[in-house]
Formats: structure tokens, C-alpha cells, sequence
């Protein structure tokens, strides 16, 4: 990829979000700002890397998907009258203090008339950029399901008398818990591409934690969940340099460097989540940040604290029970208990969950690695194969080929 075409793509990522958010402000309608978005982003990547990046990227998308939009309301006589209207409106400051309009535009999708699932599925996919099939992943849905969630989520806010406005902020904190749904997926997905050639996506990690931090600071008081996201992110991410070797193959974390860690945000996650845990109601992200505090904390695998690990797993399991938090509190298990205890929970948790769990190429490679452990290798070799079938991410397909290769070669 040329220089030219790289800085037109970066320049695009960062102004879009905000620039929709502009349209959504001013116009009101965001299925057709959306539309009208596409062609101002179609049109972009054509002449940004030919005649350069303009001055200001936001304002030249505002300027072109307001031309477009303008001219599909022409086109359509019943809506003359809104174009009159819309097109002299400027759009009114953002109600919360401290919120870029990229953030004000995670809080318009978190409509009061969609269900959790709906405002997270098409925030996901209007402002964090991914596509249907990375929210499907993220999900743990079928792709269908994302599609008709989007579908029918613009189809009810179009009709609902409210339409896209900011909140009032005695309505905030209703839309709060969906944003943080969706900035935490936009961050995993980000720490762990659901596809593709590279291990991480660090412009999204890093974007999330960047609106994370601006949406605490805004209130720092106001909730321990957005302190325990925060939280969560620092200490997840504070890894990720020792997480590849130079080759970008993946280094599993019994393996990993610890003196690359970064310890600015090790210590800042450790003092968010331990201040906020002594003052605020317990709650899913505060415990997840808390359970990477004790990673962090750690010199090694073999001195980690398992059974506080598990202790909060435990807890958490309680409080917000899913697919990937089972795995963890098995690995935990596994760590205080030994493989085989591991292993039957594994097989009750497949059970439970219907067969759900076992498509997940996660469970594979976390039942792989509890029968490595248990010295039964040729199953091992097997299930490393079928976790690796399985995920769509190039480098933890090549280490999870790559290990049973290893346990296939060593009984050969």
C-alpha cells in the first residue's frame, strides 16, 4: 500500500465517526446520513490519495454527505419540506461536557427504543466500523441474527416520535450500559481481530480506551463499571507488546517477557480498579479488571494466585454468566485443581450450553491445552488442529497449527 493511499485510509477511520455523528445532529435521519456517509467515503477514497488529504477531513465529508443527502431528500417530493428545514439547521452542542463527537455518537445508536442487543449491534457496526460477520464473532450469534438486529433497529428508531437526538442527562445513564457493551467489544476486537493476518486491530484498542477514558473523566464518580472498564482495558493492553516476537508469531503468556509489560498502565489500571472496588457496588467489568490486576501483578505463571483468580471468576460467573468467562474460571480451575477437574467441567459446560460452546475455537484450544497437560497427546494434537481450523485470525492459526504439529511430531 502506497504512502498516499496509507494516509487516505487513516485520515478516513478517524473522520468518519465523527463526521456521521455531524449528520446524524443535524439531519436527524440516520439511515439516510449513513447512506449519504457511503458515498461521501466512496468518493473520498477515490480522490484522497490522487489529490491529497484535505485540511480538514471531517469538514470535507460533512460538506459532501450533506450535498448527497440534500439531494436524496430533493428527490423525494414528501420530504421537501424537512430538506428546507435540515439543511439551515447547525448542529447543537453536544449535551455531556467532555464528549467528542465520536462518543456522542455511541450514546445517539444507544436508542432508547432498541433492546441491549440492537443498540449494541448497530453501534458496533455504524461507529466502531466492523463489519457483520466481526459483530457476529464478537457476539457469539449467527451472522443473520447481527443483520436482522441492524435491520430492524433502523426500522424502529424511524419510526419512533423520538428519532436520533443526544440524550438529556437525566436519560444518560439508561444508555450507558450499552456503550460500555460496545466500547468493550470494540476493544476486544481490537486486543484479538476476530479475523485476518494480524494478531491485534491497535487502532481500534487503542480508540476504545481513548473514549473509555474520555467517557470517565467526564464523571469520574458517576459509575464503577466505566472505572472498571477502564480499568480493564489498561491492564489488558498494558500486555501487548511481550504478546508477538519479532516475527509477530504469538507468545502464549506463561511464555511472555513480563519486562515489556507496561507498567504506567499496569500501575494506573491496578489504582483504578482498587479505589473503585473499595467505593462503588460491585460489577462484571470491575471484576475482570480485577482478575487481569492479579495477571499483572504477577512475576510468573507458576506465582500467580490462581485461587483468587478463581474465587473472582466465581463471582462473576454469578453476576454476568457467558460463553468466554466459563473458559476462563475452567482455566482458573485447571491452574488450583489440575487438568482433569478442568476437563469434566469443560464436558458440563458443553453440555449446558447446548453445543454452543463447542463452535468457539477458543473452547478447542482451551480443552488442547488441559489435555496437553494431562499427558494425553495425540487427543491434544487433535484438538490444537481443530482449534486452528476453526479461527479465522492468521496468527493464532499458525501457533495452534503449529502446536499440534509440535505434539503430533513428538509421539510420532
Amino acid at each position: 500500500m502506497s504512502d498516499a493511499v496509507s494516509d487516505a485510509v487513516r485520515a478516513l477511520r478517524d473522520a468518519a465517526p465523527s463526521a456521521l455523528a455531524v449528520l446524524v445532529r443535524r439531519y436527524g435521519d440516520f439511515e439516510a446520513c449513513e447512506d449519504a456517509m457511503q458515498e461521501a467515503l466512496i468518493a473520498a477514497s477515490a480522490q484522497w490519495p490522487r489529490d491529497g488529504v484535505p485540511d480538514s477531513p471531517r469538514a470535507w465529508l460533512v460538506q459532501v454527505a450533506s450535498r448527497r443527502y440534500i439531494d436524496q431528500v430533493r428527490s423525494d417530493a414528501a420530504r421537501r419540506r424537512r430538506e428546507s428545514l435540515a439543511a439551515d439547521l447547525e448542529p447543537p452542542p453536544t449535551p455531556v461536557p467532555g464528549v467528542d463527537d465520536t462518543l456522542a455518537l455511541f450514546l445517539l445508536c444507544c436508542h432508547p427504543a432498541l433492546t441491549t442487543p440492537s443498540q449494541v449491534a448497530l453501534t458496533l457496526r455504524a461507529v466502531g466500523g466492523l463489519t457483520t460477520a466481526e459483530i457476529a464473532r464478537a457476539l457469539l450469534v449467527p451472522e443473520a441474527t447481527v443483520a436482522q438486529r441492524i435491520s430492524r433497529a433502523k426500522a424502529r428508531i424511524k419510526a419512533s416520535d423520538e428519532g436520533f437526538r443526544m440524550p438529556r442527562p437525566d436519560e444518560l445513564e439508561a444508555r450507558l450500559g450499552a456503550l460500555r457493551s460496545v466500547l468493550y467489544l470494540v476493544f476486544t476486537e481490537g486486543h484479538t481481530a476476530s479475523s485476518g493476518d494480524r494478531l491485534a486491530r491497535v487502532d481500534l484498542s487503542a480508540e476504545a480506551i481513548r473514549l473509555t477514558r474520555q467517557l470517565h473523566d467526564a464523571d469520574p464518580d458517576a459509575s464503577g463499571e466505566t472505572t472498571g472498564l477502564l480499568a480493564l482495558m489498561l491492564l489488558t493492553d498494558a500486555r501487548r507488546a511481550a504478546r508477538t516476537d519479532d516475527a509477530g508469531a504469538i507468545v502464549p503468556l506463561d511464555e511472555q517477557d513480563r519486562s515489556r509489560w507496561d507498567r504506567a498502565m499496569i500501575d494506573e489500571g491496578v489504582a483504578l480498579v482498587t479505589a473503585v472496588l473499595d467505593r462503588a457496588p460491585i460489577g462484571p467489568y470491575q471484576l475482570q479488571a480485577a482478575i487481569a490486576a492479579v495477571h499483572d501483578e504477577a512475576d510468573s505463571t507458576a506465582t500467580t494466585d490462581w485461587l483468587e483468580i478463581l474465587g473472582l471468576y466465581d463471582l462473576l460467573a454469578r453476576m454476568a454468566p457467558s460463553p468466554m468467562v466459563t473458559l476462563g474460571r475452567i482455566v482458573a480451575l485447571a491452574m488450583v485443581e489440575g487438568p482433569e477437574p478442568g476437563l469434566l467441567a469443560l464436558d458440563r459446560a458443553e453440555a449446558e450450553h447446548d453445543g454452543g460452546l463447542s463452535d468457539h475455537h477458543r473452547t478447542w484450544a482451551v480443552r488442547a491445552h488441559l489435555l496437553e497437560q494431562s499427558g494425553s497427546t495425540d487427543a491434544a494434537s487433535l484438538a490444537f488442529a481443530e482449534a486452528a481450523r476453526r479461527t479465522l485470525n492468521g496468527p493464532e492459526q499458525r501457533y495452534l497449527a503449529a502446536k499440534a504439529e509440535r505434539l503430533r511430531s513428538s509421539t510420532g
